[in-house]
């Protein structure tokens, strides 16, 4: 099952738990004439139970407790199996369908909150885009060339000039103090500059570079505001998962969806840059809940298989957001109009509540049943199904769970996949958005390039999609973080050859597309691992390895400055590494073969795995 937390980090951990049937149980309690109820044990999973058509919807805690169990279930119960829920179905899918086209509509609809949330994490490259800029000239010296107006001033590094001077006693160039002579230099003294000009033709606007003069010992200030957007995601990755528990699925991604509006909308009108440190902050916080939110409640309203194909097409708005926003960037070309404009959609969507309801799982573990009812007898008729006139709805008994985050290291199992993991995202994320967030200092046209890197996206997740569904995706997973590392290799190769630029960039796009791949499996794969007790913890604890890497990645730019080569290297060692210790994780396909083969072997494989 797929599900992503960052503008971008997706996580898994939120899953709600019913009654699952293997295919060849359901088939059998259909010919036997019983309903599933759901009914919840002491381990937080759910296991089908059975009911006579004449049975009263709620049944006696002690026969509760005798009620038999399939192997599957048992192992489930136990708390000892990771979670691999493809091809297995609960009452609520059985009822409306488990994939039609009510499930169609909803998640595509669902999908669209993904275009607002990529807009704000990559707006930072080209409002935070590095110009050229030089000390202010003196008001008659405004037609001197720039070249000329720096050597006169000494300003060699745009951030001091020559003391002593009095421009204003100077009419125009040609009539310096006839005393003036070029200081020699040793006994240059040397002045900061108290403001600065930049270049108006080259094709980036005004930037916040420009707005706030954000150069020489303020230049670090570009960092900070993308530093504070990222430690907002990072933040809210970690508490958005619980407050989609507690106050449910469509609330949470709409009052963050509101909010993320709001601030959006507020930063287009912000002049102060303390102001607009802190609405970048609370708007990461946000935009990551928005994605969370949306992502499980896409994933809830299908189950068996289609859990994981819903999560992982509701990426798809990711890559076609990026190249509409570089279109915005361009025509824009001023920072402000593109925050007007990458904030305005936020809107229409906000609209969706009238449309969209509830996750009909969470609803029913929280025991509304009459909601549920009217979602599922809803999403029956526009999929053309037939409801049995006595099909009964029973809430699971869910007991609160004390597990922390010290369970994921009490058995070597979890404390190997559970090390793995947190290297893996962080890597995953620091490669991923190193190379999104970093395009402006890439060389070459920044709005092409972030088109082409929208672009390779989008038959990464297609390609993805297609072939995790047919071989396993341990060694696809490692095949494409060595192979994001061998690109990077080498771009880093080509880097500082002008000529070369064109190569360098297809090197760039080539590692685009395999970390793309790779990034559209990693939840999938951390899913299925991750036994269902603890996956909240789990995948909580891989957010914030993530969220350690989404922290440093604006300062990435900075290695460029060190040397030239330095970015790149750095990239192509954390992506072999990561690569590397994919090869330490279990695979999953095996396991599911087995299990589609009649469920024979169910038990002795998941034995493999247990906590």
């Amino acid at each position: 099952m797929a599900k992503r937390t960052s503008l971008t980090h997706d996580s898994p951990s939120m899953e709600l738990e019913l009654p699952l049937l293997a295919p060849q149980e359901r088939s059998q309690r259909s010919r036997s004439g019983t309903i599933p109820l759901c009914i919840m044990h002491d381990s937080g999973k759910p296991s089908p139970t059975t009911a006579t058509h004449t049975t009263s919807p709620t049944i006696p805690p002690k026969q509760q407790a005798t009620t038999p169990q399939s192997p599957a279930a048992a192992a489930a119960v136990s708390g000892l199996d990771p979670a691999d829920d493809e091809d297995e179905t609960d009452v609520i899918g059985d009822l409306m369908g488990h994939y039609g086209k009510w499930q169609l509509l909803m998640t595509v609809l669902l999908s669209l909150f993904q275009v607002p949330n990529t807009f704000h994490i990559s707006s930072s490259i080209y409002q935070a885009a590095n110009k050229d800029f030089w000390c202010q000239r003196p008001a008659q010296f405004q037609q001197m060339p720039v070249a000329t107006w720096r050597n006169l001033s000494g300003s060699v590094d745009n951030c001091q000039r020559w003391d002593g001077i009095d421009w204003s006693q100077v009419s125009n160039e040609s009539m310096l103090p006839s005393d003036w002579t070029k200081p020699p230099d040793g006994d240059r003294k040397m002045v900061a500059c108290e403001k600065w000009e930049y270049e108006t033709n080259d094709n980036v606007g005004n930037t916040w570079t420009s707005q706030w003069d954000l150069v020489c010992e303020k230049e670090h200030l570009k960092n900070v505001a993308e530093m504070f957007f990222l430690l907002g995601v990072a933040t809210g990755g970690i508490i958005s998962g619980y407050l989609s528990d507690k106050f449910g699925r469509k609330t949470m991604l709409f009052i963050s969806a509101v909010l993320q509006t709001i601030f959006g909308l507020w930063l287009y009108i912000c002049s102060s840059f303390e102001l607009y440190l802190t609405l970048r902050a609370l708007l990461g916080l946000v935009s990551v809940s928005v994605t969370y939110s949306g992502l499980i409640l896409a994933i809830e309203y299908v189950d068996g298989k289609w859990r994981t194909i819903a999560g992982m097409y509701n990426l798809f708005p990711l890559p076609i957001s990026y190249m509409i926003i570089s279109g915005l960037a361009y025509l824009t070309q001023d920072y402000q109009r593109l925050q007007l404009s990458i904030g305005i959609p936020g809107i229409f969507l906000c609209f969706l509540w009238f449309v969209v309801p509830e996750s009909p799982r969470w609803l029913l573990v929280k025991g509304r049943i009459d909601e549920v009812r009217r979602i599922i007898e809803a999403a029956a008729k526009f999929n053309g199904r037939q409801l049995p006139a006595d099909y009964q709805l029973t809430p699971p008994t869910q007991e609160s769970s004390t597990q922390d985050v010290t369970y994921l290291f009490r058995s070597s199992y979890l404390r190997r996949i559970s090390i793995c993991f947190f290297c893996i995202w962080f890597t995953m994320n620091l490669v991923y958005y190193g190379i999104i967030l970093n395009m402006s200092s890439f060389g070459g046209n920044v709005y092409l390039n972030s088109a082409l890197a929208g672009l390779v996206e989008i038959p990464a997740i297609a390609v993805a999609m297609y072939i995790i569904t047919k071989v396993g995706k341990k060694w696809l997973f490692c095949a494409t973080l060595i192979c994001a590392g061998v690109a990077c290799c080498c771009a880093a190769i080509t880097e500082g050859h002008a000529d070369l630029l064109w190569l360098k960039i297809t090197f760039l796009m080539m590692g685009k597309f395999t970390i793309s791949a790779g990034n559209t499996i990693m939840p999938v794969y951390t899913a299925e691992l991750y036994p269902t007790p603890i996956r909240n913890v789990g995948v909580g604890a891989c957010n914030v390895a993530a969220g350690l890497a989404l922290i440093l990645t604006p300062y990435l730019s900075l290695l460029n400055k060190i040397e030239g080569h330095l970015l790149m290297t750095l990239l192509t060692a954390w992506s072999i590494f990561g690569g590397f210790v994919v090869l330490f994780l279990p695979e999953t396909a095996v396991r599911s073969k087995v299990e589609n083969q009649g469920g024979t072997n169910t038990a002795n494989t998941s034995a493999a795995k247990q906590v």
